[in-house]
């Protein structure tokens, strides 16, 4: 079984993963429900941040990472309403990458998430 998790510019070298400051230590949500995690990315672009891309992938392989990366792991059990803080850090280690021809099939890609 996979986990999702939520990824910044996915396949460049700009890439970057979504992590938040809980109890002064850098942790990576891994959701168990893909939706879960859609509803999350969501909610950040709500909050004007830049919209994540969930991808899924191996726990242990994730965990792997933040074990070598420093990060800490927190597993989000599905159905769990998770709301992301009401302030966004405003330096990443990543940039937003311009959104490559009109963006329709952006905008059509997350309207289609949300049916």
């Amino acid at each position: 079984m996979g986990v999702y998790v939520l990824i910044y510019n996915p396949g460049t070298d700009n890439e970057g993963i979504h992590s938040l400051k809980l109890q002064g230590e850098d942790t990576i949500l891994m959701f168990e429900a893909e939706d879960d995690a859609l509803r999350f990315a969501t909610f950040l672009e709500a909050q004007d941040f830049p919209v994540p891309t969930v991808e899924a992938i191996d726990p242990e392989e994730m965990q792997l990472f933040c074990h070598q990366s420093g990060f800490h792991c927190q597993l989000v059990p599905a159905g769990a309403l998770l709301m992301p803080p009401e302030t966004n850090i405003t330096n990443t280690d990543w940039q937003p990458e311009p959104p490559a021809g009109d963006g329709l099939d952006e905008i059509r890609r997350r309207l289609e998430r949300l049916l």
